[in-house]
């Protein structure tokens, strides 16, 4: 059986661990995966179930696609936290690559912990973000992924609006 909803994947910062369980998932499972992004990217080439979406390459554009094409049953994974806001306020599911659901509840706070983190920088502290991405990060966002999906397939199930 194949879902009506699409998983977004925000290809351009994407993590290739991400991808992977997702790309495994969606032909396990026979869901959509729309990957955007502005150059090409790997993808498996024995699953029918993942397109590639390729933008022009100027600031916002993958998001912008994404945004304009999603729906309220979707799932979009991004790291972007303002283009998570948007998502937030069209009341798409979104999360980030570390397992994180964003929601009208924290979003203001990530606002928040970004703009101190960008402030600490300018003046010379921090600057350091913590790009690793390891087993830890992959299994809490593996478990979130699996949690958010079966809660789409039963909403879908029963015809609920998200």
């Amino acid at each position: 059986m194949a879902y009506k909803f699409i998983v977004w994947i925000d290809g351009d910062s994407c993590p290739k661990k991400v991808k992977d369980f997702l790309f495994n998932y969606s032909k396990s499972k026979s869901f959509l995966i729309n990957v955007v992004a502005n150059r090409k990217v790997e993808l498996p080439t024995d699953n029918p179930f993942i397109n590639l979406i390729i933008v022009e390459n100027l600031k916002d554009a993958a998001d912008n696609h994404i945004f304009d094409n999603s729906s309220l049953n979707d799932i979009v994974v991004t790291r972007d936290i303002l283009f998570a806001q948007r998502l937030v306020e069209k009341k798409v599911t979104v999360m980030n690559d570390r397992g994180l659901i964003f929601n009208k509840d924290n979003i203001q706070d990530r606002l928040r912990e970004r703009e101190f983190s960008m402030n600490l920088s300018a003046i010379g502290f921090g600057g350091g973000k913590n790009n690793y991405y390891g087993e830890k990060e992959i299994k809490k966002f593996i478990a979130v992924f699996e949690r958010e999906f079966q809660t789409h397939v039963m909403n879908e199930i029963y015809n609920i609006k998200l």
